[in-house]
């Protein structure tokens, strides 16, 4: 069981990155890319990942906050740190 476990855990790290890697590439301020990280953040599912997910989930809010004042770079930088929050070991 605990094989099995460990083995679960390797391979979300290892695929992770490569999610971070194409939402890197298209970190834009907009809707879409925002649904993209909240999917991403959902799938976070293994209770080991509970603090990277909230820490996500905190810059994801203030990235919205910042969309909505219109303030794309503040909004983009939000969206960056949630990004290194859910890949950062």
């Amino acid at each position: 069981m605990l094989k099995y476990t460990v083995a679960a855990i390797v391979l979300a790290a290892s695929a992770l990155p490569v999610f971070a890697q194409d939402a890197m590439m298209s970190a834009k301020c907009d809707k879409a890319s925002m649904m993209k990280m909240e999917a991403n953040m959902d799938a976070m599912k293994d209770p080991a990942m509970k603090t990277k997910k909230e820490m996500a989930s905190k810059e994801m809010m203030m990235a919205k906050d910042s969309m909505k004042a219109n303030k794309m770079e503040e909004c983009k930088m939000h969206m960056e740190k949630a990004m290194k929050s859910m890949t950062n070991m």
